[in-house]
């Protein structure tokens, strides 16, 4: 009995956060596969319904029946009730329910939310939650109301239930859209690259949803007052600025220079906006040219912020990489952040991060590559979208095998849980030894 109790409180976070997310697919790729489900009736395909779960509960859009012209309403709505838990994380939704039954959260519960928002300490953490639940509605609903006038004058009272769809999966940046019956399947938002009604709030929704809930609670606490913001989130924001920014003036320069200017303002702020990890898109991806496909590649891997609804490597550890790279030709042993120094370990997470992702990355691709015959560009593009969790394509899912969907689930799913939280799991006992081993100077560059 003394063992049982000493095991039950020994279980460390990153083991639950997974479990939740694998029990949320299971039972999500369950309901999908029943009849009601589909808009004919009939069973789908095992491995079609776990690909299509997968996709939502990961927040990545990547699918492989369009959305609107092969699932019933029911099907639907377990789609955006499966992104809702994805988006929110399925730790967050499991303790929304405790609090809500008016129970305590155990300190294992605390603990694995902590890490599932990456929280800065764990004291607090029941008014963090309460906080992430009442602005993720407030925001959800704002956006419903801002789309709604776009899609009513478009499609009547019919347009109701996309505008509400719609919020819920930019918000959550999971990239499922509504719009294959009505402007052809698979088209994503094509339709709407010049529409100023619906660009513009998806656009804010995803930003939103981006940048993290531990940087919505310092700007509802402080405002514009930017000097009291925790050191994280002046490092998120100036980053997404920056890769709002750069890519946004890139593709307004070289990529859309024979629209119009205004549809040509809308179509580059949403290609550099909707890599970060929305999935929709508004231009014909398979119409860029190289170095555009390229760089959403780059910006598919970077992802959105720590605690956030968006998925890949993060903004914080594109930042921590770079500091290091300017810490190293300064000559200096620590990575700096207006006027903070970052705790050694960081730089060592975000290295192993950028490995993972990038091996991962570009394993998949390969073996996609070879086992479907496809190109290789093409199919680096594809697990990009995959690992962090983005939704983009370039029209390939669709007609890959099992094996290829499997390798695509694997990459969705580890994008969603964090490469870190996955090898902590895995690796449950790595850094308990304590004794250090003799050094030894090894030659780099």
């Amino acid at each position: 009995m003394g063992e049982n109790v000493k095991r039950r409180k020994t279980v460390s976070p990153p083991p639950l956060i997974i479990a939740g997310f694998m029990l949320a697919v299971i039972l999500g790729g369950l309901l999908l596969s029943l009849p009601i489900s589909s808009r004919e009736g009939r069973f789908t395909p095992p491995n079609e319904a776990l690909f299509t779960a997968v996709s939502a509960v990961c927040v990545t859009g990547l699918v492989v029946k369009d959305t609107a012209t092969y699932w019933s309403y029911f099907g639907q709505a377990v789609i955006l009730v499966l992104i809702q838990i994805g988006g929110l994380g399925v730790v967050t939704v499991a303790a929304s329910f405790t609090i809500l039954a008016g129970k305590k959260l155990s300190i294992v519960a605390r603990s694995t939310m902590q890490n599932a928002v990456s929280a800065p300490e764990i004291g607090g953490i029941v008014k963090l939650t309460e906080f992430i639940l009442k602005g993720a509605f407030i925001v959800e609903g704002a956006g419903f109301l801002m789309l709604l006038p776009g899609f009513i004058r478009r499609y009547g009272t019919a347009g109701i239930w996309p505008a509400a769809f719609h919020s819920v999966s930019a918000f959550c940046n999971a990239g499922f859209d509504l719009m294959g019956s009505r402007t052809g399947p698979f088209s994503s938002l094509t339709a709407f690259s010049g529409d100023v009604l619906v660009s513009v709030p998806i656009m804010l929704l995803i930003v939103i949803g981006g940048i993290g809930f531990i940087t919505w609670d310092d700007v509802v606490r402080n405002g514009f007052r930017l000097s009291r913001y925790r050191m994280q989130s002046k490092v998120i924001l100036s980053v997404s600025g920056i890769l709002l920014i750069v890519p946004a003036v890139y593709f307004f320069l070289f990529e859309f220079k024979d629209i119009p200017l205004g549809e040509r303002a809308l179509l580059s702020l949403f290609a550099a906006v909707t890599p970060r990890t929305a999935g929709f898109n508004t231009a014909d991806l398979n119409g860029m040219n190289g170095v555009s496909k390229a760089l959403t590649t780059a910006l598919m891997l970077i992802g959105g912020s720590p605690g956030s609804t968006a998925g890949g490597m993060k903004t914080t550890t594109l930042a921590i990489l770079f500091s290091g790279v300017v810490s190293t030709f300064r000559k200096r042993e620590d990575v700096h952040f207006f006027g903070r120094r970052v705790n050694p370990s960081a730089l060592r997470n975000a290295s192993t991060i950028l490995v993972t992702y990038l091996s991962l990355f570009a394993i998949g691709a390969m073996a996609i590559s070879l086992i479907e015959g496809l190109p290789l560009s093409d199919c680096l593009f594809e697990t990009a979208s995959a690992i962090g969790t983005v939704g983009l394509t370039l029209g390939i899912t669709t007609k890959l095998g099992i094996v290829s969907q499997i390798i695509l689930m694997l990459l969705m799913f580890l994008g969603r849980v964090g490469g870190l939280t996955l090898v902590y799991a895995i690796l449950p006992g790595n850094g308990r030894i304590n004794s250090k081993l003799p050094l030894e100077s090894i030659t780099v560059g």
